[in-house]
């Protein structure tokens, strides 16, 4: 029996970090903002598309400008603001120096060279800082209200009964509704379901979850450390645990029945870029029984797409990408100082897209006075 490893590589986003403030924006149509990333050299169009486009420096001129316009439309004052940024960096950076004449050389030093430690100084923000009050305001426990599925909630279960589907939405979504919703179908028409984390401790905690959902006969787990309930409709595992009982399946040797395997659930499916315990995911991907549907979650995975075109090609079914990008649960940065100071990270109450700048004075306040208890005195700026 030969077995095949695919390698699938996961492209993490990072956003384009300025190192000088945007130039005054304006909202510009399509078509300006394609002629003035027309003008731009290619250099800064990679630069651009670092973080958004995927295998951006294999695209030409043309390729890339409309690649770039196309995901412009998800954030247009984000995608402007780089724009601009860069543009600028690009204007203030000083002329290489004229050549000189040559001189005589001086004699080499045989003192040591200490490096310079200055730091670049950040231009600074006229932008007042939000207060503390002001930003800890709404944080708690929100009202209770009924509950109403998103759309794209119903759309991932709608296409389990197409195929398999890979679900990329932020953290706090919503993702383990569908994968209940879909327990559920599954368990009614018979069928076995297997939910797998890459943690133990993952694991443990829907077991318990699932447990009082579907009822402590309902659900069982196998891990290292615990075999419950092993014959139970639902099956929680680690992936490690699956990937195994598949290998004994393909030896003839297997004690749990994966003829009735109606759908397995891989939680925290961005570990299939993992350089060490990738393959795992990969092999039970490669060696799930064709019948059973495939539900993938994750949050953080960073080309969705290409696991979903590669679980097509090596499947029977196709397998569908549900993709969600606004955050249900708003993010806010804030500073702890090891004294209980709480500030502030940024000077907005949200968490700004590529402006180090942005900074809370209280925040650099703190940073300055940690550096200055901890560091040694030769490296403090």
């Amino acid at each position: 029996m030969l077995l095949f490893s695919y390698t699938v590589t996961s492209l993490f986003r990072y956003p384009v970090t300025p190192l000088y403030p945007s130039l005054p924006l304006q909202t510009m149509t399509t078509e300006e903002l394609e002629q003035l990333l027309a003008q731009q050299p290619i250099a800064l169009l990679h630069r651009l598309a670092r973080g958004r486009v995927q295998r951006h420096f294999r695209a030409g001129k043309r390729r890339l400008i409309e690649v770039l316009l196309r995901h412009s439309a998800e954030n247009r004052a984000g995608f402007e603001s780089d724009l601009m940024t860069l543009i600028g960096e690009k204007q203030v950076r000083p002329a290489p120096p004229m050549p000189q004449a040559p001189t005589a050389r001086k004699p080499k030093s045989t003192a040591p060279q200490r490096r310079s430690t200055h730091r670049p100084v950040e231009p600074e923000s006229h932008e007042p800082g939000v207060t503390l009050s002001s930003w800890l305001e709404g944080l708690g426990v929100p009202p209770s209200k009924p509950f109403v599925p998103d759309a794209w909630q119903e759309d991932a279960i709608a296409k389990l009964r197409e195929g398999d589907v890979v679900v990329s939405v932020p953290t706090g979504s919503g993702k383990t509704y569908v994968a209940v919703e879909a327990a559920r179908r599954a368990i009614s028409e018979n069928r076995t379901v297997i939910y797998t984390s890459p943690l133990k401790a993952l694991s443990n905690t829907k077991y318990t979850e699932f447990s009082k959902i579907f009822g402590a006969d309902q659900v069982g787990i196998l891990t290292g450390d615990r075999r419950d309930n092993g014959q139970a409709p639902l099956l929680i595992m680690t992936t490690e645990i699956l990937r195994n009982l598949l290998y004994d399946a393909g030896g003839g040797e297997i004690d749990i029945r994966l003829d009735t395997l109606g759908l397995v659930i891989l939680d925290e499916s961005q570990y299939i870029a993992d350089p060490e315990r990738g393959v795992v995911w990969e092999e039970t991907i490669i060696f799930c029984p064709s019948q059973a549907r495939m539900l993938l979650l994750s949050a953080s995975i960073g080309n969705p797409h290409d696991i979903a075109e590669w679980i097509t090609s090596i499947r029977p079914t196709p397998c569908h990408l549900v993709r969600h990008s606004t955050r249900t649960v708003p993010l806010r940065a804030g500073y702890l100082h090891p004294n209980g100071k709480l500030t502030p990270l940024f000077r907005t109450v949200g968490i700004p897209h590529g402006h180090p700048s942005h900074l809370h004075p209280e925040a650099k306040r703190l940073f300055l006075q940690y550096e200055d208890e901890t560091l040694p005195s030769g490296r403090r700026r």
